[in-house]
Parts: C-alpha cells; structure tokens; sequence
C-alpha cells in the first residue's frame, strides 16, 4: 500500500506527464474527473487539483489540508512553486518554476530554514555575497545575508528587503548542492 507522500509523489508526476490517475490508500484518492486530477483527502474533500487540458501547467492546493506540508514538499522536489494569494475557492496556485543550477529548493516550516542557516551562516563572514542559501521573494531568488529570531518571528535580512515569518510559517528557499557528498567514480585505468 502506498504511503501519503508516495500517493501524492505519484499524483503530481502523473499530473505533469498529463496522465489520468486513479490511486488510493486509507487517506488520500487521486484520481482523474472530467480531465482534471484531484486529490482528496478523507473528510476534507478536494485538496489538490490539476487540469489536464490546460496549457498551463499549474496545481491549486488547499491551504487548510492536513497534507498542506507534504503537498509541499513534493511540489518543492518538481520545481513548482507559490504564486499569487488564496483564489476565490480557497485555494493556492503553483507554478513550474527553473531552480538555479547547483541549488535543491526545498518547502518548509521557516524554523527549518533556520536550522539551515546556522550551518551555513560561517559563509556570511566572507567577503561578497553569501550564495549558500537563496530565499524566492518578488518573483526573484535572492541571497539570504542574516536571519534574526526575535519575538517569536523569524527576520530573514536579503539584499534590499527584510521578510518577517512565523516559525511555522512555510517558506520556499534554496540551498547550494554539496559537492563534497556526490561519490567520486571509481578510475577505469589500471
């Protein structure tokens, strides 16, 4: 039986190769109407959807899902991210969108961003710009320069703006790819 964030791993890839679904364990269904995925969580109804027809490739999420993290994170593995406020359902709007070379963007509570930072916060000492971590703010990603906790928000300083979150707030950001962890291959000389 497939897990929660299997189930929805397998709706948002079948949604972006426009493939009709039809999948279900004890708390989520996804499955194909009238040329729309939907996803549906026992006792909450449609939490996601995705219009095969449409030439845009975007997914509506539901914002008060108990799968809103999950839905998240997944949607974070491909590339889609928040754009716009709530439409008139009640529902947010994700959209493809190119991650930098080099980075993984990543959707979580802004706590763990914090986490985050403090392994790369060393990086701010140095001259120029620190590139470790990149927040996406007005359309655009930038670099993160210094994160404050105070009051029980979380200040996220960037070049020429200041963003005030929630700890559990969530929050789209990127982090540098380390290549010291990729294996080496093996040599093939001998």
């Amino acid at each position: 039986m497939l897990s929660n964030l299997d189930l929805i791993r397998e709706f948002v890839q079948n949604s972006i190769q426009k493939k009709e679904i039809l999948l279900s364990n004890p708390a989520l269904t996804a499955q194909t109407v009238y040329k729309t995925n939907q996803l549906t969580a026992k006792g909450e109804g449609v939490i996601a959807t995705f219009q095969l027809s449409n030439t845009l490739f975007e997914f509506l999420i539901s914002p008060k899902s108990s799968q809103w993290e999950l839905i998240n994170q997944v949607l974070a593995e491909y590339s889609y991210l928040l754009k716009g406020e709530v439409d008139s359902r009640g529902f947010y709007q994700y959209q493809y969108s190119e991650v930098p070379k080099g980075y993984e963007m990543h959707c979580t509570k802004s706590v763990l961003l914090w986490r985050a930072w403090w392994k790369y916060r060393k990086y701010t000492s140095r001259l120029g710009i620190p590139l470790e971590l990149l927040i996406r703010t007005r359309d655009s990603w930038y670099p993160i320069r210094d994160l404050i906790i105070s009051d029980g928000l979380l200040y996220i300083k960037t070049l020429g703006s200041e963003i005030a979150l929630d700890s559990e707030d969530l929050v789209t950001w990127l982090s540098k790819i380390d290549v010291t962890k990729t294996k080496e291959m093996p040599s093939t000389e001998t």
